[in-house]
């Protein structure tokens, strides 16, 4: 078995004080790839015993955290963001597979990574904004969110995807 993320050291480019995250997205990308991508459509929609689906934990891996690293940049969210997250659970005829939704959630973890790495340490204390009610936090709180929010999802996802197997 490879070694976590976590116990392999530091990734290159990215301060020691955002490491934590780093490694934490790098987890998810791993246990992503690991747990969903060999379920099929209905597999992969199939809500047991009235759980979210892994189709909907994908979305909203995605959805989530493309709307925590707007707020991260100190941006409100856009119109297509709000119309992504409506989204995020739908059901129905037409719905994509487990390759589209990995690869648009690894892209984002791929985005995230590079966000870390151009994030000066000076800055994660900067405080910033979240939803229409403006709760303030900063951009250190943001990304440590961003980071365990995946983490929160990606562990619904194996059981689900685990259930869903059955």
């Amino acid at each position: 078995m490879p070694t976590e993320p976590w116990l392999s050291g530091p990734v290159e480019g990215i301060s020691a004080l955002l490491m934590p995250a780093a490694h934490a997205l790098l987890q998810a990308q791993n246990d992503i790839l690991h747990f969903a991508s060999d379920l099929t459509v209905e597999q992969l929609w199939r809500e047991p015993q009235g759980l979210p689906s892994v189709g909907f934990h994908l979305r909203h891996i995605d959805g989530s955290s493309d709307r925590l690293l707007t707020y991260t940049k100190g941006e409100s969210l856009s119109e297509a963001q709000f119309q992504f997250l409506k989204s995020e659970r739908e059901s129905g005829a037409n719905l994509p597979d487990a390759a589209t939704l990995i690869a648009a959630a690894q892209a984002r973890i791929i985005n995230l990574l590079e966000f870390l790495r151009v994030t000066p340490d000076e800055t994660l204390l900067e405080p910033r904004y979240v939803g229409r009610a403006k709760l303030q936090t900063n951009v250190f709180g943001l990304l440590f969110h961003i980071a365990e929010h995946m983490q929160r999802h990606v562990g619904s996802l194996i059981v689900v995807a685990k259930l869903v197997r059955q």
